[in-house]
């Protein structure tokens, strides 16, 4: 157990990252051109009014004061209210997180269930044309852009066959179910090439290691060489990649949910982005730096928890 005590003090060490992402948010948001007052009442909006909207928000006060603001609210477990929706903000980021969620969840298992059957084929085949193939399919997924492929799948699976739904969430399990189905592939496809080049060139290295050759002299078959020694010790280093490329996959869900017009916190910072609605990106913001934080956390348990021999 004592290869766990960093779960103790890990926490304390990235809440100096939350903090700084929160300054650095709170003062991008605010050096953005545009007045939220301004864009709430429209270009005919009397100076009077814009006064007394930024007097009600409190955005004619210095920046420093408006941080202690949002430091107290912050404190009480409030992130203030919402500029554009008139609605509390956690409230918002709560109705708005499960799609995004669930996105992201469905999107790391499908990328994996395609990644590693790639992966050892492509490594127990090494030089030959399984491993050619899957080298260049790999290397063709991670230069698409995420919303090119969107485009593609929206076109022969939702226009061409029309058998999946191309917008919305849906109400019932099952409906939600299918209207994650093309998202998911979409984000799925771009982090599976990734992950299958990673795990690939670690299984090939392992299966050449001194720890597969001695068990290969002790007359052990190469698929239990192969699943017993080389797969289990290349996890670790795609769980590490997983969780560094963790922002990349919040920031693919915010240009996909725009694409599938998915009703979740990816599409609502768009939205609070363009009307300048300072709370909710603060918000949303913050929401994926505490989930950036425990996926690193999590990430880190499951490589001790895989390879014995690494510490934290």
């Amino acid at each position: 157990m004592n290869r766990y005590r960093f779960v103790l003090h890990r926490p304390l060490q990235l809440l100096w990252v939350v903090c700084g992402i929160s300054v650095v948010t709170f003062v991008l948001v605010r050096l953005t051109p545009g007045d939220p007052a301004r864009t709430m009442l429209g270009t005919r909006a009397t100076p009077t009014a814009i006064a007394n909207i930024r007097a009600e928000y409190g955005l004619d006060e210095p920046l420093w004061v408006q941080y202690v603001h949002f430091l107290q609210h912050l404190a009480r477990g409030e992130l203030g209210k919402s500029l554009l929706y008139k609605v509390e903000v956690l409230t918002l980021i709560g109705d708005r997180i499960e799609p995004t969620v669930a996105l992201v969840v469905s999107s790391v298992c499908l990328s994996l269930l395609i990644a590693i059957p790639l992966a050892a084929v492509a490594a127990q085949k090494k030089g030959g044309a399984a491993d050619h193939a899957v080298r260049v399919a790999s290397m063709i997924g991670m230069g698409f852009p995420p919303f090119w492929l969107a485009l593609i799948l929206i076109l022969v699976f939702g226009v061409w066959l029309g058998i999946l739904p191309i917008f919305g969430y849906g109400v019932t399990p099952e409906a939600k179910l299918a209207h994650l189905v093309l998202p998911s592939l979409t984000v799925a496809l771009s982090l599976a090439a990734l992950i299958t080049r990673s795990l690939r060139a670690s299984l090939v290295e392992l299966l050449a290691s001194d720890v597969a050759t001695a068990a290969r002299a002790r007359g052990m078959p190469e698929s239990i060489v192969f699943w017993r020694h080389a797969m289990p010790n290349s996890l670790g280093p795609t769980i590490n990649l997983l969780a560094v490329n963790v922002g990349w996959l919040f920031g693919g869900t915010v240009v996909i949910e725009s694409v599938f017009a998915l009703p979740g916190i990816g599409q609502l910072l768009v939205r609070a982005v363009f009307a300048r609605d300072y709370l909710v990106v603060q918000g949303v913001a913050l929401v994926f730096a505490c989930w950036s934080v425990l996926v690193n956390i999590l990430a880190d348990i499951l490589t001790v928890a895989a390879d014995p021999r690494v510490t934290m």
